[in-house]
């Protein structure tokens, strides 16, 4: 790769769906969503007006002893589609936060039940 020129990166003053545009009005295709954030498109009206709601009451909050409206709204709706037996909902805010959460509610799952063996966790690679 030594011999490829390394161009300077292209900057981008707007994006809409699936496009994005540069300051020179060319536009490009964003096919990868943004690294994945943005599987519904740039500048999506009802994500639009959702964000512009929320933002009006309340942008963040934590949920370290503390909670909101849309949060208890959205855990209501995620308990009625899940089989019965499961009735708590853990909110987190990215992958690895999410994964390494799994891992610790499932390792207290065992110390609880008195499994204090099952301490070790299996990860595959392709």
């Amino acid at each position: 790769m030594k011999d490829c020129k390394r161009r300077p990166p292209i900057l981008i003053e707007k994006a809409k769906g699936i496009k994005l545009y540069d300051t020179k009005g060319n536009f490009y295709y964003d096919t990868i969503s943004s690294w994945w954030c943005n599987v519904h498109g740039h500048n999506h009206p009802k994500i639009k007006r959702a964000i512009k709601k929320q933002l009006n009451s309340l942008e963040h909050i934590l949920f370290a002893g503390f909670t909101h409206k849309p949060a208890i709204l959205l855990a209501e709706k995620l308990v009625a589609i899940t089989p019965k037996n499961l009735t708590k909902v853990f909110f987190s805010d990215n992958g690895s936060t999410a994964v390494e959460t799994a891992l610790k509610i499932s390792f207290q799952y065992w110390q609880n039940i008195g499994k204090k063996n099952k301490t070790k966790f299996l990860s595959l690679e392709s």
